[in-house]
């Protein structure tokens, strides 16, 4: 950072990064960071930010931040953002995870009540003390019912009957963080929406990376030399700044760029005189991209070869 010689750096970084080491690290030249904290796995911050009582505030179409304080946290500050449509999106998911589990648990306890009822008209037709019909198949569909990585996570077995049912005050406690994500900051001067949206560039920011070896076709390289990975990572940090510079001048996402200048063509056209190379005709929502990008137009022809 001293290199850079950069007045005021916020590194923004995610929930895998937000140990208190790290954090520590982070300011030692002097900077800010922002990072996630994680609400699940029984964090004891998350349950002291939903406590706090206040009111959001809106700053952007889909994004609401209130800002809490909480003890024993000085020189932090810790921003709730809730996205009302992620909200209704992370609710109808559950439900429909749920509703899948329902039928799974209707269907098992119909299977072993049909085996249980054929057991007794078989005992009864033959005069024999009925027997208690094999518990395996529907032991190993309640088995695979609880170890779904999906639908496992609702689910919660009775230690004494063994038997699985919807572990309802874990679907209380998700609910609540519908649509929420906690951000920490050390930073005093931000605004909470200034907090919000520069964590979400940081979405933008793995977007792009995604994009990059996607729809850029640039796959993960291995290297075992540091100068070679060094290369490899500025290179990629300069082509998400080529597209975020694109995006910035468009005022459009790079997938829309993407696919509209994807659809310029360069033709080779042969004859007996020679061939030569020749741009498809530019529309004018191309053209516009290129000019906003200052970049210069292609040209129409090129590569002229004669016969020999």
């Amino acid at each position: 950072m001293r290199d850079w010689r950069l007045g005021r750096v916020v590194t923004v970084c995610d929930t895998g990064f937000s140990s208190e080491a790290n954090q520590s690290y982070l300011r030692r030249a002097g900077g800010h960071y922002i990072t996630g904290i994680k609400m699940r796995e029984g964090s004891h911050r998350a349950d002291q930010a939903l406590a706090r009582q206040g009111r959001y505030q809106e700053v952007r179409d889909n994004l609401r931040v209130k800002e809490v304080r909480l003890d024993g946290d000085e020189g932090r500050r810790f921003i709730i953002c809730h996205n009302p449509t992620e909200a209704e999106r992370d609710a109808a998911r559950r439900e429909d995870q749920l509703t899948a589990i329902r039928e799974e648990l209707t269907r098992i306890k119909t299977a072993r009540e049909a085996d249980a009822t054929k057991a007794k008209a078989k005992a009864a037709k033959t005069g024999k003390r009925p027997t208690a019909p094999s518990d395996a198949p529907h032991r190993k569909a309640e088995c695979a019912l609880r170890d779904h990585p999906a639908l496992g996570r609702w689910l919660k077995q009775h230690p004494t009957t063994g038997r699985l049912s919807i572990d309802t005050a874990k679907v209380a406690a998700e609910a609540r963080l519908d649509g929420k994500y906690l951000l920490a900051t050390s930073d005093p001067d931000l605004s909470a929406e200034d907090i919000a949206l520069g964590y979400k560039n940081l979405l933008e920011a793995e977007r792009a990376f995604r994009t990059l070896k996607s729809t850029l076709d640039l796959r993960p390289v291995y290297h075992r030399l540091d100068e070679r990975i060094r290369a490899h990572v500025l290179l990629c940090w300069l082509a998400l700044l080529l597209i975020r510079v694109a995006e910035r001048r468009t005022q459009q996402s790079w997938p829309k760029i993407a696919a509209e200048l994807g659809r310029i063509h360069q033709v080779t056209l042969s004859g007996p005189a020679g061939s030569l190379q020749q741009t498809t005709r530019l529309t004018d929502t191309q053209t516009k991209l290129f000019t906003d990008c200052g970049v210069p137009l292609p040209p129409k022809m090129s590569s002229l070869k004669t016969a020999e």
